[in-house]
């Protein structure tokens, strides 16, 4: 459907442009469109870079294990169905701990490894488990404390301050993260006074 869209936008964007004599136009939006993204992510790669290098030293030096440890017994109580040394806890941990440090790339393996996790637990069932939805609900409200892609973004752009936003950030995932839970809480308790 998304795709529908986009292709009805830059259709009429054509069409318009070319009632109006202004064909060029196009091109030129379209080529200088296409400069900036490769420009933004060559920027990108050296800050991407610096950060995952210091995910990868955190993870060596204890760092990502030290927060796994202190998620593990919020982890257990959010996810009763998941056996505490299962491996979908494992990646559940590792990818929550790389999003906290706002390193999304990072986290998507392991956010794909839960999920594969979750699913052996599900029976291969069609329908998500209860699980896999309040991973899904965690995973993309999470708190996060580093905005490591966000500041590499500000930075390229040439940002007079790009870590101004940390606050900001921190307070809007917060919030973000604290409704999340609640929600994702309320409706599994929803749906089991439903099915009484």
């Amino acid at each position: 459907m998304l795709n529908v869209v986009w292709l009805l936008l830059l259709v009429s964007g054509i069409i318009v442009a070319g009632l109006n004599g202004n064909i060029e136009v196009v091109t030129q939006a379209a080529l200088g469109a296409a400069r900036d993204a490769v420009q933004v992510c060559f920027n990108l790669i050296g800050i991407m870079a610096l950060w995952l290098g210091i995910m990868k030293i955190a993870e060596k030096g204890g760092l990502i294990n030290g927060l796994a440890w202190l998620l593990r017994p919020l982890l257990v109580k959010l996810f009763p169905g998941v056996p505490p040394r299962h491996p979908a806890m494992g990646a559940i941990i590792l990818n929550l701990s790389a999003n906290v440090l706002g390193l999304g790339n990072a986290a998507t393996p392991f956010g794909m490894k839960a999920m594969q996790e979750l699913q052996k637990l599900n029976n291969d069932s069609k329908e998500a488990s209860a699980a896999m939805c309040t991973f899904l609900a965690l995973n993309t409200s999470c708190i996060t404390l580093i905005p490591a892609t966000i500041i590499g973004v500000r930075a390229s752009f040439k940002s007079a301050d790009p870590t101004e936003i940390v606050g900001a950030c921190i307070f809007a995932t917060s919030c973000a993260m604290i409704i999340a839970v609640s929600l994702d809480y309320f409706f599994r308790t929803y749906s089991h006074w439903g099915r009484k």
